[in-house]
């Protein structure tokens, strides 16, 4: 015994009391260095069962080591399995004890049993276990769930197993096998959403074996609940708050790895998956049963306080699935599960929560697809699949249905926060509408065929021609219906409470439509339903302190106001007192990063303005307009200048602040077009002494410059969306 625990008997003299931590010391060291005995079932069972008692151990190392000499090749699986159902029972009470705790920080005493597993060596055997039985796991599925539930019971409890876990690859790819069984299919689908949430390299989907035949083979509710799983596939890991951010980083990053990262490359994996996508927009377009009763809202209240994960509400789906298959129920789709002999019969609510769940995960992963490299593709499908009408049809039963005030609580842009499923609902439905419709022609498809009839009408009224992409819309592809689903947005846009953020993503949404190439008549279509006017009371009126709400509906405004002359006449309507332009300018002087683009438009547009001297109306809104005449003013726009180029450096340019320095070239083009820019520049320069700091603007623009155009002009892509937004041609773009 010397040369397992040391020079010190256990077994003798003072200490004996000493035995019990020895062990552990050991042990934890084997683990750390890889040498001696790094796992319980090495240790001799004599001993093992000596020091079970007084250590509170609950038997867990001696289980552990009949389940290692029952688990070898020829073994009775049976005796295994027995083992096996014991451990799992224990680690079972403690795992919902820690979730019901809210996850707290899991500490080695509060979780004894968990531990105890982990430090001697359960999680080795368990997931050896597997791969012995993987060949026999479809004759016994209840053993194959004992050995998941442990794991997984490990990994909620006790730091570090899901990492361990993670780092063996042939395991997590092992476990994808796993999922082609249906009555384990819950269980690895939750193991492994865990353990790709902690790897620290992104698993490559076209490793898994036979990836296209098991994702064809799952049915609706496994494809749905597979998307959780993908999410952590093809997203692009978050850098954080650090340098990564900035633009220096970002291109130093792009240079250093020019080819298609993990998560690109994995979305062409799924792309071509026959069928995938047209099954993920059958998912996300499916409806659901009406509820009844004056007391629904509440009931889905109380389901969202009780569920805390989707873990449970999965479970019993599956029980009511299963209960329907033995009542010889042939699908498990809505219908069925009515009529499911559930002892208690599952409630519409919580049926709803359960589609509504699965419905966040599918949207997701047809977000990340639609802002991937293949975004054409994608886009393709998605208007041939007819997601856009679906969603349409589901807008006000389902998407957007009346709800109650604790609803109204304020959540963060993150589309990743702590919300409750119909929430997240909301969210990740409207960035779906912002990524679908952003810089391309399919946006036209939220609209209906009467709509599109009206922006046809009003290109005929205005004497301009139609644009492109809207002549060519496929107009069988377009939604159904009184209104379509821009329409739609508008309306509950319009209804939202002050204190929502769904502002902040109902905003760009909206805004999403009309970026690229400006549109007059679809400024004027949203013009026409009272956008402009409710976009200037957020701002002046209700009192909205979020910046990020404010920053949204600037750029919105920018979007709607520019060279639109209809667009600053209503704005001088609303802005019709001396106060409420003070308000207005308050809040745009107060964050210039958030508010820059609509200084940029206003700019812009007055340029525009002041060549139509033959325009009579024109002329008169350029006189009456507080706006343009406050920007026309020289000494205004120099005062935005000096600040915007003071706000931002080389070292400090991120994508969110970039629209500063792209404002101020916007200002100083515009001068040089008119033969000012000496004037300009000179101005500069008498600021820098007027602050006692020559070359301090001048030579932070100068470095400025010479960024953006190493940043732009070597991509196309880049400069031709702000010739888009400018409505002026880049004249030094490199060849």
């Amino acid at each position: 015994m010397a040369t397992l625990l040391g020079s010190e008997s256990p077994c003798t003299g003072g200490k004996r009391r000493n035995c019990n931590s020895n062990i552990v010391t050991k042990l934890t060291a084997g683990k750390i260095r890889g040498q001696g005995f790094s796992r319980g079932t090495q240790l001799p069972g004599g001993l093992l069962q000596e020091r079970d008692k007084r250590a509170k151990w609950h038997g867990i190392p001696t289980l552990l080591q009949k389940l290692y000499e029952s688990s070898h090749p020829n073994s009775d699986l049976s005796h295994a399995h027995s083992f096996l159902k014991v451990l799992s029972s224990q680690l079972s009470m403690e795992a919902m004890s820690f979730v019901t705790e809210d996850r707290k920080t899991a500490q080695e005493s509060t979780f004894p049993n968990t531990y105890t597993f982990d430090l001697f060596g359960g999680v080795d055997v368990s997931w050896t276990f597997h791969f012995f039985t993987q060949k026999n796991y479809a004759l016994n599925d209840d053993l194959v769930k004992d050995c998941l539930s442990v794991l997984y019971n490990c990994c909620i409890c006790t730091e570090g197993v899901t990492k361990s876990l993670a780092a063996r690859d042939d395991f997590v790819l092992f476990l994808f096998t796993l999922m082609t069984n249906k009555k384990t299919f819950l269980q690895t689908a939750t193991l492994i959403e865990d353990i790709l949430g902690v790897k620290k390299e992104m698993i490559q989907l076209d490793g898994i074996p036979n990836l296209s035949s098991l994702v064809q083979s799952f049915d609706q509710q496994q494809l749905a609940n597979f998307c959780r799983i993908l999410s952590a596939t093809i997203s692009e890991p978050d850098v954080g708050n650090d340098d990564k951010h900035t633009l220096l980083a970002k291109n130093a990053h792009q240079k250093r790895n020019a080819s298609p990262s993990r998560a690109e490359v994995n979305q062409v994996t799924l792309l071509n998956i026959p069928g995938f996508i047209e099954r993920l927009c059958k998912l996300a377009t499916r409806k659901v049963s009406e509820a009844t009763g004056a007391n629904f809202l509440q009931e889905l209240e109380d389901w969202y306080t009780w569920l805390d994960n989707a873990l449970v509400l999965d479970a019993l789906m599956q029980m009511a699935s299963e209960e329907a298959e033995q009542s010889s129920t042939e699908s498990s789709d809505e219908s069925s599960l009515a009529t499911s002999p559930l002892r208690h019969r599952l409630p519409q609510s919580m049926k709803i929560v359960h589609e509504i769940m699965y419905k966040v995960e599918v949207l997701y992963v047809l977000c990340v697809l639609l802002m991937g490299r293949q975004r054409n593709q994608v886009h393709k499908m998605l208007a041939e699949f007819r997601l856009i009408p679906g969603l349409n049809n589901l807008f006000d039963k389902l998407i957007w249905r009346k709800y109650t005030a604790s609803n109204h609580v304020v959540h963060g842009q993150n589309e990743n926060c702590d919300c409750s499923p119909e929430i997240s609902f909301k969210i990740q439905f409207l960035r779906l509408l912002q990524s679908f419709s952003d810089h391309h022609e399919n946006k036209y498809l939220l609209l209906n065929s009467q709509e599109l009839n009206e922006l046809s009408a009003i290109s005929m009224k205005a004497n301009i021609p139609e644009v492109e992409a809207l002549v060519n819309t496929d107009r069988s592809l377009v939604c159904d219906g009184k209104k379509g689903l821009l329409t739609r947005l508008l309306t509950v846009m319009k209804r939202e409470p002050p204190d929502s953020s769904f502002r902040f993503w109902q905003a760009r949404a909206v805004e999403s439509f009309l970026r690229g190439a400006t549109s007059y008549a679809d400024q004027m279509f949203l013009l026409k339903r009272g956008l402009l006017e409710h976009i200037l009371f957020c701002i002046i009126d209700s009192g909205c302190t979020s910046r990020d709400v404010l920053q949204s509906y600037f750029d919105l405004l920018g979007e709607l106001m520019k060279f639109n002359i209809d667009a600053f006449k209503r704005f001088n309507k609303y802005v019709n007192t001396p106060e409420k332009f003070q308000t207005f300018l308050t809040q745009i002087n107060s964050s210039l990063v958030d508010s820059n683009m609509l200084v940029r438009c206003i700019v812009l547009s007055l340029d525009r303005f002041e060549s139509l001297t033959e325009d009579v109306k024109v002329v008169e809104v350029l006189s009456e307009c507080c706006l343009l005449s406050y920007m026309a003013r020289v000494e205004n726009r120099l005062s935005f200048l000096f600040r915007l180029i003071n706000i931002i450096n080389v070292q400090t340019l991120t994508q969110e602040n970039v629209s500063c320095l792209n404002t101020s070239l916007v200002i100083l083009m515009l001068a040089r077009r008119k033969a000012k820019l000496p004037f300009y520049l000179n101005a500069l320069r008498e600021k820098e002494y007027a602050e006692k700091y020559p070359g301090c603007l001048l030579n932070n623009f100068h470095n400025l410059l010479r960024f953006w155009q190493r940043h732009y002009l070597n991509k196309d892509k880049d400069s031709t969306c702000l010739e888009n937004v400018s409505d002026f041609k880049i004249a030094f773009r490199r060849k």
